[in-house]
């Protein structure tokens, strides 16, 4: 059958969302490099759909040479360490959401960070005992994790996997070695010094920048043979490479020679790091069933609970681009988040209400307080029985991320939000790769007026995450849909609107893709610029919704089930995103 291969170009410019800890505002964690529409990719067999051309095409051969979504997945992220270091990496984590359509199962893979055993409540307080500058916690050791990324995908691959480890990591070997083309987004990212603490440590500022401290240039051929070496020894030892030996080693060296802001992780932490198999939660939507990652993350039950608000507040399904989609969805959004500030965490540490939160008796009452006729202002978290009273977190969380889906020849499928949080993570490198600065997505506080934040710092506990992979089956038990996206703590909003117009609709997922955004976080109303969404300011105004007309960092990459049993691809046409399937 014929290849089919599309581009597309990164869009956007986008803000980062006003955080306590000074992150400001008006700085741009994505540059716009054009935009280029988007069209559906139809496969029968198998689909892959990434942020990168070559992570598509590593992918897609795996697929080929008979491998399962599970082997699939890790040639991608081995590939997106390199050509796109800037979202994601194997000094980072994820979350998987992984379809085994012979045993009709959906499992989530949990490979999200872990804070260091000596790291305590005081990890981001100053001396004076006041949350640190977020920068100044940001750049550095300090905000380093234990990378959780390469464990979980061994996990999966061992668990469903077809073809031998070593050949998963071929391609990204030797386009590592060959080199590849640095991206107009890549260089954008660069020359925007996104990350103000890039060019800090030489190893990075010599990979990324050249003799003269120019980021490197758009096309340069960009190789890494330091990665390619990395790369091999994992192929040939398994993930155990990266969590003990000589790889474990520049990782440790790498974090304490960051002497400016020194972090706390060791070696214990990396040997004994562990990936976890969790449940997925799923709810029913329409005549679907939704599929969520749980706790750590927040995106399954902030996303879960906006679909079922919106239902309950109005039944019947609402044009998706209309006022009265854009202020019900604004209401229940706050809603949800507001339940997220305050319940949300690492359930391995504190008690997280999940099946509460979903509770359809709390939800009913929930969904009375959105008012058809009035912005409801700030919402407040809803009363639940838990242990303790707890304060509500405004932790930062930073949206340079990435997202893929695959589909093998078989039906089984992968749902894979993976990252290293901020653009360029800590900046610090070892063995080729940028580690992580996963740490910042904690509270910097640990208690507030007396009760503790459930996203507080602990030894040994993952920060909550708003990475949001799903999966949508129809009542028959099949699987219809998978998708996800970047955008920090955005990501909750990107997803649950185009599920809901998706769902809710008989537009295609990729017209669902092109559709402006709409987001609220409970707060200000924000709408896409330069997108027909502006023309609801005025109207939304007269709700009494705040609003703000900006730029938004989406990257959503998905697939949709069609008519006729083919799969359909969607990419976001903000970015770079690209589809292969035959």
């Amino acid at each position: 059958m014929r290849n089919v291969f599309l581009t597309v170009i990164l869009t956007t410019t986008a803000l980062f969302p006003s955080f306590l800890y000074a992150v400001n505002e008006d700085l741009a964690p994505e540059s716009a490099t054009g935009v280029q529409t988007q069209a559906t990719v139809r496969a029968r067999q198998q689909l892959v759909v990434t942020a990168h051309p070559l992570a598509t095409q590593a992918g897609y051969n795996i697929l080929q040479q008979g491998g399962s979504a599970a082997d699939a997945a890790v040639a991608v992220q081995a590939m997106l360490t390199l050509v796109e270091p800037q979202s994601s990496g194997i000094g980072g984590g994820a979350f998987m959401l992984y379809w085994d359509n012979s045993a009709q199962k959906v499992t989530a893979f949990d490979g999200r960070e872990t804070a260091p055993a000596a790291a305590t409540e005081d990890l981001f307080l100053t001396t004076s005992g006041t949350p640190m500058n977020w920068w100044d916690a940001m750049v550095g050791g300090r905000s380093v994790g234990t990378p959780g990324v390469l464990a979980m995908l061994e996990l999966s691959q061992k668990n469903y996997g077809k073809l031998p480890w070593g050949k998963l990591f071929n391609d990204a070997i030797s386009t590592s070695e060959a080199g590849f083309n640095v991206t107009p987004r890549l260089h954008q990212l660069l020359a925007s010094k996104i990350n103000p603490g890039l060019g800090r440590y030489p190893q990075a500022r010599q990979y990324f920048f050249t003799a003269d401290g120019e980021p490197l240039p758009e096309g340069y051929l960009l190789t890494n043979p330091a990665l390619a070496d990395s790369l091999r020894q994992i192929a040939q030892q398994g993930a155990t490479a990266l969590y003990r030996g000589p790889l474990a080693d520049k990782i440790i060296t790498a974090i304490k020679q960051a002497k400016d802001n020194p972090g706390k992780l060791t070696l214990s932490d990396l040997q004994n790091y562990q990936a976890v198999e969790r449940q997925a939660i799923c709810q029913p939507f329409r005549q679907y069933r939704v599929c969520g990652f749980p706790p750590p993350t927040s995106g399954g039950v902030t996303i879960l609970q906006i679909l079922l608000l919106m239902a309950l507040a109005e039944p019947q399904p609402l044009p998706p681009d209309s006022l009265e989609f854009y202020h019900l969805f604004t209401q229940a959004s706050r809603l949800a988040y507001a339940d997220r500030a305050r319940y949300l965490a690492d359930s391995d540490f504190v008690g997280v209400p999940v099946d509460q939160l979903l509770d359809a008796d709390y939800l009913q009452q929930r969904s009375q307080l959105i008012n058809p006729h009035r912005d409801m202002g700030q919402a407040h978290p809803g009363e639940l029985p838990v242990a303790i009273s707890q304060a509500d977190d405004q932790s930062p969380e930073l949206p340079c991320t990435s997202h893929f889906v695959i589909v093998d020849r078989w039906g089984n499928a992968v749902s894979m939000t993976t990252s290293i949080e901020m653009a360029f993570g800590s900046t610090l490198m070892a063995g080729g790769f940028l580690l992580n600065n996963q740490l910042t997505d904690f509270s910097f506080v640990a208690e507030v007026d007396g009760k503790p934040v459930a996203n507080r710092v602990q030894p040994g506990k993952r920060p909550r995450s708003s990475m949001s992979p799903m999966m949508v089956f129809d009542e028959n038990n099949q699987l219809i849909a998978a998708l996800g996206s970047p955008g920090g703590s955005r990501i909750i909003s990107y997803v649950a609107e185009n599920l809901y117009r998706k769902l809710s609709s008989d537009i295609s997922l990729q017209q669902a893709f092109n559709s402006p955004h709409v987001v609220n976080r409970n707060g200000v109303t924000e709408l896409e610029a330069g997108t027909t969404a502006e023309r609801f300011a005025e109207p939304l105004k007269a709700l009494g919704h705040e609003i703000k007309i900006r730029d938004q960092n989406s990257g959503l990459h998905g697939f949709f089930r069609q008519s006729d049993g083919s799969w359909g691809s969607a990419a976001d046409p903000r970015r770079e995103g690209t589809a292969l399937g035959n």
